[in-house]
């Protein structure tokens, strides 16, 4: 499935269930079918009325995009990118701000000039807000507008203006923070399941488990969308560092009594609505939760998270690839080619070489040989890719630039953190546990914000010792 048409559905539903309620607002609303598009926005942009006539306008062409195929909601938007700022009214501001001789006349000049680059499309966009559930329309509009940017200057130029709004209106002060548990509305709970993004919830016995008394989620909600959450983070309340997740989301795992707990691991944080790339929620999420646990639990010292890594095995791949002089030590070189011997199929090779077959061996962390000789490779390799490789100024993995941009260290790597498919497949089943101090996150912040510095704890420097 395209992204078109995942994005479409999405809207459509967001439509249909709102549809009657525009239709109500619309009834009045003679031959507004019959209009263009671009019709129809020249009388919204024209204002004619009060403000009941206005939403009516904008709920009218809020249906007209319901009415649409997927080539004409493009053009929908191709339309709407139109109604830019007047080129000759903007020239004519310019020069009137480079005519201005002294301070108050450049100061009017300048807020001219303003006004002029205030593209017509702004207040078309702002009317949406004016319907029901018009923020909601918004967000599932830009998720659509999102999947055909690249290349096409007027939809980017439309997506800048978007984002923008988006931004004020999803400003950190208008978001509500709240605590879902199982007693929440089952539509609230169901939306869990659809936006779980780091790992999948596989029935309500396994939302159930991730909901109970030693457990805590917490989304941002805005105003404006009631029951649609923003991002949220799942959290478990254990003792010392959790360092697999399969344990973490056991089921059959006893209960813990949340007042002797000394750990929070924060092991899956989600974002769920695709309208909203761009605008982020996740650093101040984490360190609302983190006041709201210490405030609960005084018996709570370490905040940490178990995190995937999802770029490790791409890089190891290149890395290996390219075999390095002293990428492996004789050492390590010996003990893979101990575990995958030469055959007629496969002559003896490197200890990369080597490695490289052993990982595409079916679940070869089950055999204790073969973990015995890669556990200590991968784990040491790991700690050179999360302390080095970089994409620009930042860290190559994205979820260690999430964690380092916040304000955390790398403090433990976990080898079989994640035996998943998926987990073996972007990590090697690795996993990190990221530590939130609340001492130092500000220094940290400011350590790889300023500096690029990645903090690291003692045992993961030394495991990267030579990469750093």
């Amino acid at each position: 499935m395209n992204d078109l048409a995942t994005t479409g559905g999405l809207f459509d539903r967001t439509i249909r269930r709102i549809g009657s309620l525009w239709r109500d607002r619309n009834s009045t609303s003679t031959g507004v079918l019959e209009q263009s598009i671009e019709q129809q926005m020249r009388a919204c942009l024209e204002g004619r009325g009060g403000e009941v006539s206005a939403r009516n306008r904008a709920a009218g062409l809020a249906q007209t995009y319901l009415s649409l195929d997927d080539a004409g909601r493009i053009e929908f938007l191709r339309t709407l990118a139109g109604f830019d700022s007047n080129h000759e009214i903007v020239t004519a501001a310019v020069a009137a701000v480079q005519a201005a001789t002294d301070p108050a006349e450049r100061a009017a000049a300048t807020a001219g000039l303003r006004r002029a680059l205030e593209a017509p499309r702004m207040r078309l966009l702002s009317q949406f807000t004016s319907i029901p559930e018009g923020i909601k329309f918004l967000v599932d509009l830009r998720a659509l507008l999102l999947t055909k940017t690249r290349g096409d200057k007027q939809l980017a130029a439309l997506d800048s203006d978007l984002r923008g709004l988006l931004a004020s209106w999803f400003d950190l002060g208008f978001l509500d923070l709240a605590r879902i548990d199982w007693s929440s509305p089952a539509s609230l709970l169901e939306k869990l399941v659809s936006y779980e993004a780091v790992h999948a919830i596989r029935s309500w016995t396994d939302l159930e488990n991730r909901l109970d008394s030693d457990r805590r989620c917490y989304a941002f909600f805005h105003p404006r969308m009631p029951g649609e959450p923003l991002i949220f983070v799942e959290v478990a309340l254990v003792t010392g560092l959790a360092g697999s997740v399969q344990a973490l989301l056991d089921e059959d795992a006893p209960l813990l009594d949340p007042h002797a707990a000394d750990t929070a691991i924060f092991y899956s944080i989600s974002n769920c609505q695709r309208g909203l790339a761009g605008i982020s929620f996740g650093n101040f999420l984490i360190k609302r939760v983190v006041e709201l646990l210490s405030a609960e639990f005084r018996n709570i010292r370490s905040f940490a998270t178990l995190s995937p890594i999802p770029g490790f095995r791409a890089w190891l791949d290149e890395t290996l690839k390219a075999d390095a002089e002293g990428l492996l030590s004789e050492e390590e070189t010996a003990a893979l080619l101990a575990v995958n011997p030469a055959t007629e199929a496969e002559p003896a090779g490197t200890g990369a070489a080597a490695l490289v077959a052993i990982l595409k061996k079916r679940s070869w962390f089950n055999k204790p040989e073969l973990l015995a000789a890669v556990e200590p490779v991968l784990t040491r390799l790991c700690a050179g890719y999360l302390l080095t490789a970089s994409a620009g100024k930042r860290a190559r993995d994205p979820v260690a630039h999430f964690h380092l941009s916040n304000g955390a260290r790398v403090e433990r790597i976990n080898p079989l953190g994640d035996i998943s498919d998926k987990g073996n497949k972007e990590s090697a089943t690795l996993m990190v546990n990221y530590l939130y101090d609340l001492q130092k996150i500000e220094d940290w912040h400011e350590d790889y914000a300023g500096e690029g510095k990645r903090n690291a704890s003692i045992a993961v420097r030394r495991l990267a010792r030579g990469w750093v």
